[in-house]
């Protein structure tokens, strides 16, 4: 099999040919054993009717030539020829229609009976590589656009999930008549996943249309594009472990600054203020001691060796200022400064130096045009912006942009405690993948949160944050969705935005939680890191005010979820507890009678019931603080709760204490079902993946 299909394409590759035509894509595909229409070859109108007559069928011709790729615009298709004549017309027609084009022949192919049409495609992404399409085909290809995608290689349940992805899934499961074989077409999917993984001059591939039927499917139609071998992901550096980048022994700080309001005084302020457990070297030639520490004139006087050098030079200065610090040993070099490759072809010209050098010397690089590092279980801050007190926590931020992670922190530290948060500015080196991974091993991490502008770990990427999420929800923000995004994006770093739709398939492909905006990020990492993961989709919603109640109710229909059933012993209890003017089982409305006494009998009963998997309690803002010492004295028996604070932000002090005894706090109902949706929706995910890997 591959003797034939190399054959194919080494010759379309010797006549110089990029475009396999139809009958050299069909019986490539014959090879990997997938169904076609078949394509015999016609040189002359009395071959055409020869072979005609030997397929007792009716038939279609379609002219092959490597000058024609979109054959039916062209007029190169003839359909449902029943008789002789007809063969002979419509080959005098084609053959007409294309004189002073190269003609290879006319292909002869039975006419297949009608199914369910649809499309399965190839196309060649710069970050991830060679990308899977699926979805319903002919027309409904440009009209509807319903089609999933997914990076090859696939397995079998992410051909799966393509196919229950698309919005016309329930077509294909049986609808008026039209069906579909789903693991045929399951196999179809893997069959050529596995050729393009293994073939890689196979740049693109359109098979469309495919008829789905009850029993199998057929390609009707394919064309495949060729390319030049696709280059095999970059080796590697020797596997290196991150973890005395994250927990240092010693930093030196190049650039370090005793005037108030430099980059140099802040990042040396902030490692002194938040008490770093390690050595501090401060590096200026021009000081003798900053903040009561000796300073050194360059780092080559450093007698001591160094783990983590933060450089903070002018750009020019930095190659220079890289070579010297790999030649004193230094293991971890984080390039602060701006003015890199984000700027232009000079700026590359030196991130590209640097690159050199580094890799010559084996040592890892972060940046450069970042905020470097904070893990608050090191006690580390090497901000570029002043960073106040920070809780040790179990989020693990790893952000692109240095300064809007740094700048977060100013609010977001009193509601979330964050453990490390990373920033990689242009990922000249060390990539979100490498911090990825790094972060995930800290077993002081729980979650990871992730601001991307741009994914330049490819394949890696996916393969790590698949692995990763199996243990720790990886919840991601990606932005450069727009051309507008994509134009900011451009002049802020060094990336490329890329195609949104496939980086949302790729999440969707590695288990990744994608957030809308920062505010939805947020919420459900501090949602995650505060309350277990909901087992089950039944919800019991507690309340002072029926109509957010019923706003609450409806939300969780509408993601996927529903209302919890009380076994009737339990409706019992919950009845001894309710004024006589509650009715209501789930919600509950307490009315304006709710207090912290009543909401704690209530969730108890919820605790004990085997359909209650989460509880969503809305409170007074007016007295929210009476609250926090009751419900953070339940035992909820691993069952996540969330509150929500109609007007929130007027009672800070009350929403604080409450997020500090592990309650996250939400503005509106619907936020909270969307929390707990996707909550439960990522844990079927994990114990379904963990299932099939038994």
């Amino acid at each position: 099999m591959a003797e034939l299909i190399k054959d194919i394409i080494d010759q379309a590759k010797s006549a110089d040919r990029t475009y396999l035509m139809e009958h050299e894509s069909k019986a490539i595909l014959e090879e990997l054993g997938i169904s076609t229409t078949g394509s015999v070859v016609a040189r002359t109108e009395e071959e055409a009717v020869e072979i005609f007559k030997s397929l007792a069928s009716p038939v279609a011709l379609k002219v092959l030539s490597p000058d024609v790729v979109h054959k039916s615009d062209a007029g190169g298709v003839k359909l449902h020829l029943n008789e002789e004549n007809d063969v002979r017309r419509a080959y005098r027609d084609i053959v007409s229609s294309f004189q002073g084009k190269l003609v290879e022949g006319i292909s002869v192919q039975k006419m297949a009976p009608p199914g369910i049409e649809a499309i399965v495609g190839v196309a060649n992404d710069p970050t991830f590589g060679p990308v899977l399409m699926f979805g319903l085909g002919g027309i409904f290809v440009e009209v509807l656009k319903d089609v999933s995608f997914r990076s090859i290689p696939i397995t079998r349940s992410d051909a799966q999930e393509m196919i229950e992805e698309i919005r016309g899934y329930s077509l294909l499961k049986g609808s008026r008549g039209h069906s579909a074989d789903i693991e045929a077409l399951k196999d179809l999917l893997m069959r050529i996943s596995d050729f393009v993984n293994l073939e890689p001059r196979i740049w693109e591939m359109d098979l469309n249309p495919v008829f789905l039927y009850p029993h199998g499917c057929t390609v009707v139609d394919a064309r495949i594009i060729l390319g030049e071998p696709r280059a095999s992901p970059p080796a590697g550096k020797e596997k290196q472990d991150l973890h005395d980048l994250f927990y240092p022994q010693s930093i030196a700080v190049i650039g370090a600054s005793g005037t108030p309001g430099k980059l140099g005084w802040n990042v040396f302020t902030n490692l002194v203020s938040h008490k770093f457990k390690g050595e501090l070297y401060p590096i200026n030639p021009r000081a003798e001691e900053i903040h009561g520490i000796k300073a050194y004139p360059r780092i080559s006087a450093v007698p001591e060796p160094v783990d983590v050098a933060i450089i903070l030079v002018s750009a020019g200065m930095t190659a220079d200022v890289v070579e010297e610090c790999c030649q004193c040993g230094v293991r971890y070099i984080v390039v602060e400064s701006a003015g890199f490759a984000e700027l232009g072809p000079e700026g590359k010209k030196i991130e590209l130096q640097m690159k050199e050098i580094a890799d010559r010397y084996g040592v890892r690089l972060l940046g450069p045009n970042c905020s470097g590092i904070i893990n608050t279980h090191c006690s580390m801050v090497q901000s570029i912006g002043i960073v106040d007190a920070l809780s040790q926590g179990n989020i693990g931020l790893v952000s692109q942009a240095g300064v809007c992670a740094a700048g977060m922190l100013w609010g977001l530290r009193h509601i979330m405690d964050f453990g490390i948060i990373a920033t990689i500015g242009n990922k000249l080196d060390i990539n979100e993948t490498d911090i990825m991974e790094a972060v995930s091993k800290d077993e002081n991490i729980n979650v990871i949160c992730m601001y991307l502008e741009s994914v330049k770990g490819g394949r890696r990427f996916i393969d790590q944050a698949r692995q990763i999420t199996m243990k720790k929800p990886i919840v991601v923000l990606k932005s450069g969705r727009t051309e507008a995004g994509k134009k900011a994006v451009a002049s802020h770093t060094a990336s490329l935005a890329g195609n949104d739709q496939i980086y949302s398939a790729i999440f969707r492909q590695s288990g990744i939680i994608r957030a809308r905006d920062y505010e939805h990020m947020f919420n459900l990492s501090r949602a995650i890191s505060k309350q277990p993961l909901p087992d089950r989709e039944g919800v019991f919603i507690i309340t002072y005010a029926g109509s957010l109640g019923v706003i609450a109710a409806d939300a969780i229909i509408d993601n996927g979820m529903r209302l919890s059933e009380l076994e009737e012993p339990l409706k019992k209890r919950l009845m001894d507890l309710l004024p006589d003017y509650v009715c209501g089982m789930n919600p509950v409305d307490y009315t304006f009678s709710q207090d912290a006494r009543i909401v704690k009998s209530t969730i108890e009963i919820g605790v004990d019931s085997n359909d209650v998997g989460s509880f969503i309690v809305i409170l007074q803002a007016e007295i929210l603080d009476s609250y926090v010492d009751t419900l953070k004295s339940i035992d909820y028996k691993g069952k996540p709760i969330i509150a929500c604070v109609a007007g929130k932000e007027f009672e800070m002090p009350g929403v604080i204490k409450m997020e500090k005894a592990g309650i996250p706090v939400f503005s509106t109902p619907e936020q909270v079902a969307d929390a707990l949706g996707i909550m439960y929706r990522h844990y079927k995910r994990v114990k379904q993946s963990k299932k099939q890997n038994f």
